[in-house]
């Protein structure tokens, strides 16, 4: 299985790279900051969607994503968070969200800093974002790619 994952698109038009990468995918994840529920009504036009929302958006989105979810992909089971504070705590809060799951993997956004990295033997993943380098030395999007029960993540920098 493979998925497209973004986060913090903050209501801008969505990158060519990230609309022609939708073709390779089996589903998506957007971990929130869409700040236009039209950015969502576009991708479920395109894909499944697992989504929730993030601190810049409104009640529209607020009132039918939730705060933070569990999504199962065959044996891999993913949180998936927006994220809230500065950035020393965000790590800590992301983790704290989901200390009475047992995860392979945790998504999450807020910070625009793209991460991929296992610690603790869960894979923290941070797409960035396509739209705002606030943060960020690059514009990015990620890939999961889900294998039995192994899940591996990619960086996609957007090339401007």
């Amino acid at each position: 299985m493979r998925i497209l994952v973004l986060s913090d698109t903050h209501s801008d038009e969505l990158p060519k790279a990230v609309l022609s990468e939708i073709k390779n995918v089996d589903r998506i994840f957007h971990v929130g900051d869409f700040t236009d529920i039209d950015i969502l009504n576009r991708l479920k036009k395109e894909k499944e969607v697992f989504a929730v929302y993030g601190n810049m958006d409104g009640m529209d989105l607020r009132g039918i994503l939730p705060k933070h979810l569990v999504v199962k992909c065959g044996d891999v089971r993913i949180g998936l968070f927006h994220g809230e504070g500065g950035p020393d705590q965000l790590l800590e809060k992301v983790c704290d969200v989901f200390k009475q799951e047992k995860l392979n993997a945790i998504v999450f956004g807020h910070s625009h800093k793209p991460m991929n990295e296992v610690m603790d033997g869960v894979l923290m993943f941070n797409p960035g974002s396509p739209t705002d380098i606030v943060r960020s030395p690059f514009l990015s999007y990620g890939i999961l790619e889900i294998n039995g029960s192994a899940i591996k993540g990619q960086i996609v920098k957007i090339k401007s």
